[in-house]
């Protein structure tokens, strides 16, 4: 989604007709571009897209003192259905970003020193909890002069708390840091073994291995009865007559082979799998 694009309409649909300057000073108020994803140096750049696009319109053009002569746009019919699109898979949607610490704690443990790893989190829980209390103040301060509304002091305190889980998970994953032994060991305790690496059963598929020898196991991994079906012509099973009239089929005389017999629908049995074939 083009957030860039939201925010700049959604600032003229609200504001009136602005500059790109205006737009740009309203973006580095907010910080914006740190918590909304709004990239702030394309604000120029998206401003001409859209009006090429018809979505803005270029209305005036104005010039204080020596500054350089700026054009104001104002949203235009097309552009306030464009803004209305993106508002509702904004709220709408449940996204969410990358996670670059998640994929490194994840994937990133061969060779890692567990020290250095504690001191990194460390230094990471304290930009939280900063971050945390900055929000805090800030907003408190907003809403006191009454430059914020509800609405907007509802967001900041929604990256308040975000901050302030983020502190909560870094005490919670020193405690685990704490309980795994430091030296050559720390990777493989902290870590486990992957799939592949001889470990323990780690729930991956059946890879289809040959049969080791096991006993005949139906389909649920039980022994299946004779069904009453006409004879396949393969060899006898070995399981107990139950009583059901022959198929008229003489007597071979051929010995057990301990072959798989035939399920219900005729189809050949799976062998040493206990599930389903």
């Amino acid at each position: 989604m083009n957030l860039t694009r939201l925010m700049v309409l959604g600032t003229l649909a609200r504001h009136g007709p602005r500059h790109g300057h205006e737009i740009r000073r309203l973006a580095e108020l907010t910080n914006v571009g740190e918590w909304g994803g709004v990239t702030v140096g394309a604000l120029y750049r998206e401003l001409r897209a859209m009006e090429t696009e018809g979505l803005v319109e270029a209305v005036r053009t104005e010039r204080v003192g020596r500054r350089p002569a700026r054009t104001v746009y104002a949203i235009t019919n097309e552009g306030r259905l464009e803004l209305a699109m993106l508002r509702e898979r904004a709220v709408r949607g449940t996204h969410w970003g990358p996670d670059p610490l998640g994929v490194a704690l994840t994937f990133g443990g061969a060779g890692i020193d567990r020290d250095e790893l504690s001191s990194w989190m460390r230094g990471r829980r304290e930009m939280f909890a900063l971050a945390a209390s900055q929000i805090e103040e800030e907003r408190q301060r907003l809403v006191a002069r009454g430059y914020m509304g509800p609405v907007e002091a509802a967001v900041m305190y929604r990256g308040q708390l975000r901050a302030e889980t983020e502190v909560r998970w870094h005490d919670e994953f020193a405690k685990v840091l704490a309980g795994l032994p430091p030296g050559k060991g720390f990777a493989d305790q902290a870590w486990g073994p992957r799939p592949g690496t001889g470990g323990p059963d780690t729930g991956a598929p059946d890879t289809g291995a040959p049969d080791t020898g096991g006993p005949d196991k139906g389909e649920h991994g039980t022994a299946q009865p004779d069904t009453g079906q006409p004879d396949t012509g393969q060899p006898d099973t070995g399981q107990p007559d139950t009583g059901q009239p022959g198929t008229g089929q003489p007597d071979t005389g051929q010995p057990d082979t301990g072959q798989p017999g035939t399920g219900p629908d005729g189809d050949r049995t799976t062998r040493g799998t206990g599930g389903a074939a």
